[in-house]
C-alpha cells in the first residue's frame, strides 16, 4: 500500500457483523462498554449478565425510553442472541403524574397518531399504562404502543390490543349489493 492510501478503518469491535465475541466476559464487557457509548442510556444503575450470549439487564433507568434503549443497545452487541431486559424504571420525582393525567396524555397521543385506528384506548395505574382496543394490522398495534412510549411519567407499557384480521377486511366494509360470482369464463359443471 503507498503512504497515500488511506487503510479501511477496523471494524467496530462491539457491533454485530464484527468479530465475533469469544466468552462469557468479553460479551458482558462489550454490552457494559455499548451502555456506556450510548447517549440516551444512564448505565450507572445497570448490572449486566450474560450466559452463552443470553444477556440479562437487571437494575433500574430513570425513564421508559431508557428502559427500551438499553435493550436495544445490547442487541447491537456481538454475540448477543437473546435480551432478557429485567430493568425497573424509577421515575424522578419531577417526572410523577398521577393516574389520570397519565391516562390523559397517552389517550392525547394515541388520538393524534394517524397511524392509530379509532377506539385504541390507554389507561393507566401507578404509572403503568394499558392499552387495549383491536386493530387490523400488527404494524397499528406496534403504532400505538411507540405513540405512548416517550410520555414523561410512564414506567411500562403493558400491550394488549387484539389483532383482527377482519376488522378492515374490504368485504367486510363493501357497502355494495353484488356478491361475488365466479368469473364467466370459468367453466362451469352442471350436476
Amino acid at each position: 500500500m503507498d503512504s497515500w492510501q488511506a487503510a479501511d478503518p477496523p471494524p467496530h469491535p462491539l457491533r454485530k457483523g464484527t468479530q465475533e465475541m469469544g466468552t462469557t466476559r468479553d460479551i458482558r464487557d462489550a454490552v457494559n462498554a455499548e451502555l456506556k457509548f450510548d447517549p440516551l442510556v444512564d448505565d450507572a444503575d445497570i448490572h449486566v449478565v450474560n450466559a452463552s450470549g443470553d444477556v440479562a439487564l437487571n437494575g433500574t433507568v430513570p425513564s421508559y425510553p431508557q428502559y427500551l434503549e438499553a435493550a436495544a443497545a445490547a442487541q447491537r452487541v456481538g454475540g448477543v442472541k437473546n435480551v432478557h431486559n429485567h430493568l425497573e424504571v424509577v421515575l424522578p420525582e419531577e417526572d410523577f403524574r398521577d393516574d389520570a393525567m397519565l391516562t390523559t396524555a397517552a389517550n392525547n397521543a394515541l388520538t393524534a397518531n394517524v397511524t392509530v385506528p379509532d377506539g385504541v384506548e390507554a389507561t393507566a395505574l401507578d404509572g403503568n399504562v394499558t392499552l387495549t382496543g383491536t386493530v387490523g394490522y400488527g404494524q397499528e398495534r406496534a403504532a400505538a404502543e411507540r405513540a405512548v412510549s416517550g410520555l414523561i411519567g410512564l414506567r411500562n407499557v403493558r400491550n394488549d390490543i387484539e389483532i383482527s384480521y377482519y376488522a378492515d377486511s374490504p368485504m367486510s366494509t363493501c357497502t355494495s349489493s353484488r356478491r361475488w360470482s365466479a368469473p364467466r369464463w370459468f367453466p362451469m359443471t352442471a350436476t
